[in-house]
C-alpha cells in the first residue's frame, strides 16, 4: 500500500483526499482537528504541496469512512459532483434529485471508460474571464470567436448536443427532471464538463439551455450551476451565459441576413416569418422574436403583441413547416434509465465479463429488470456474431 502511495503524485493524492472530505461533509478545520494535525498541514496535503504520511492517510480514511485502497486504486472514480452543488440545494428536493442523477451518470460513465480502456477526448474552448464593462457585448464577441474556432462561421447549429459531445468532448445527458429545472452544469477535473438537460422541455428550449451552459463552460467553468425556468439574471455570470447562448445560436449577422431573405421586404412581421426563422436557427419562437427586437429588426414588445393576439401555436408551426417538423428522438431516448452511450459501455463490460449484473446494477443505479431489458435490447440490436465486422488491429 505504501508503494501505491509513493507512486502517485502528491497533487492527485491531495485531490482524492479533498473529494473524500467533501463527501464526508467535513471542513478542513474539523478534519485536521479530528486526526490531530494542523489545518495548514491538511491544506498543504490537499494542494499537493506536502506528501501525506501513511499513518495520516489511515487516520483520514477512517474519518472519511472509506478505505485507503478505495482512495488510491488507479481505476477509482474519485469525483462526486454532489458537494459542488451543495450550496444550491437549500431545501429544493428536485434540485438535489437532479444533481444526484447527473453525478451518478457521469461517475458510472467515466468508470466504465476506465475499465474498457476508452479515453474520452476533451477539446474544450479556451476559458475567457468576464472583464469589467458591457458583459453582453463581451459574450457576443466570445460566442462569435467560438463559432470561428469550431469552423461554424455563420451557419445554424443544427444539433448542439452532438456538437457538445463529439466536437468538444462534453458529457451531455438528457433525462426527465422536475419541470422547473432547465439544466445543470458542472466541471470536475476527473469527469470533465458535464451538462444535463430536461427531457420534459421542448427541443428548442433544451437547445437554448445547452447554449447557456456552454457559456458557463467558456467563462466560469469551475462554478456549478442549476438553471431554473424563468430564472433571474442576478449576476454578471448569468447575464454573460444568457447573452452567450443567444449569440451562439443566433449570430447577429446571420439573423439579419436570414430576416431579409424570409421577409422579402415586407412591412409586417407575420407568424409565418417567425416560424421559419425560429426553425432555421433551432430556437423557440419567443427566443427568435426577442432576438429580432434586440437587433432592432422589429419593434420592442412584438412578442407581447403576438401573445395578446392569439400567440403563435404549434399547430400553426406544423402547417407552415410540414415535413420539416421532425420528431424529437432525444426525448424518446430519455425514457431509458441510462443514456445510449452509457448503455453501450455497460453492455461491453458485461459481454467481456469485466462486471457482473450485480455490479452493473449498483453502478448504474437501476434494478435487475431494467438492467436485463437494457442488455437484451443491446443483444437484439447486435443480431449475434454474424452482425459484427472485424475492426483493423
Amino acid at each position: 500500500m505504501n508503494g501505491a502511495l509513493e507512486s502517485m503524485a502528491p497533487l492527485e493524492v491531495g485531490e482524492r483526499l479533498r473529494e473524500a472530505r467533501d463527501r464526508a461533509g467535513l471542513t478542513q478545520a474539523d478534519a485536521a482537528s479530528a486526526v490531530n494535525i494542523a489545518r495548514t498541514t491538511l491544506v498543504a496535503i490537499e494542494q499537493g504541496q506536502r506528501r501525506i504520511k501513511l499513518e495520516e492517510l489511515r487516520s483520514l480514511a477512517r474519518l472519511y469512512k472509506t478505505s485507503i485502497n478505495e482512495m488510491l486504486r488507479q481505476e477509482a472514480v474519485k469525483a462526486d459532483l454532489t458537494p459542488k452543488f451543495r450550496k444550491l440545494f437549500q431545501d429544493k428536493d428536485p434540485v438535489q434529485d437532479a444533481v444526484q442523477k447527473l453525478s451518478n451518470l457521469a461517475k458510472a460513465e467515466v468508470e466504465l471508460e476506465g475499465l474498457l480502456g476508452v479515453q474520452r477526448q476533451r477539446n474544450y474552448p479556451p476559458e475567457r474571464s468576464i472583464v469589467p464593462g458591457d458583459v453582453r457585448a463581451q459574450a457576443e464577441q466570445d460566442a462569435l470567436e467560438l463559432r470561428q474556432w469550431l469552423g461554424l462561421g455563420l451557419s445554424p447549429v443544427t444539433d448542439i448536443v452532438t456538437l457538445l459531445e463529439m466536437e468538444l468532448g462534453v458529457r451531455v445527458y438528457i433525462r426527465r427532471l422536475d419541470g422547473k429545472i432547465s439544466g445543470l452544469f458542472a466541471y470536475d477535473d476527473a469527469l470533465g464538463a458535464c451538462i444535463m438537460l430536461n427531457a420534459n422541455h421542448p427541443r428548442e428550449r433544451r437547445t437554448q439551455t445547452a447554449a447557456h451552459e456552454l457559456g458557463h463552460l467558456v467563462s466560469t467553468r469551475r462554478q456549478p450551476e442549476v438553471l431554473e425556468l424563468d430564472h433571474f439574471e442576478n449576476s454578471r455570470e448569468e447575464r454573460y451565459a444568457t447573452a452567450f447562448g443567444i449569440a451562439f445560436l443566433t449570430p447577429a449577422r446571420a439573423v439579419m441576413q436570414k430576416f431579409k431573405e424570409v421577409t422579402l421586404g415586407s412591412d409586417k412581421l407575420t407568424r409565418r416569418h417567425v416560424i421559419i426563422l425560429a426553425h432555421s436557427f433551432g430556437v423557440s419562437r419567443e427566443a427568435m422574436v426577442r432576438r429580432l427586437e434586440e437587433l432592432k429588426l422589429t419593434k420592442p414588445g412584438t412578442w407581447e403583441w403576438f401573445q395578446a393576439n392569439g400567440s403563435i401555436t404549434d399547430q400553426q408551426a406544423a402547417q407552415v413547416l410540414g415535413d420539416l417538423s421532425l420528431p424529437d428522438a432525444q426525448k424518446a431516448d430519455s425514457r431509458r434509465p441510462t443514456t445510449l452511450r452509457l448503455a453501450l459501455l455497460a453492455g461491453e463490460a458485461w459481454r467481456r465479463e469485466l462486471l457482473s449484473e450485480g455490479q452493473l446494477m449498483r453502478m448504474l443505479h437501476i434494478d435487475r429488470v431494467e438492467l436485463r431489458k437494457m442488455l437484451d435490447n443491446l443483444e437484439m440490436a447486435e443480431g449475434g456474431e454474424a452482425d459484427g465486422a472485424l475492426l483493423p488491429n
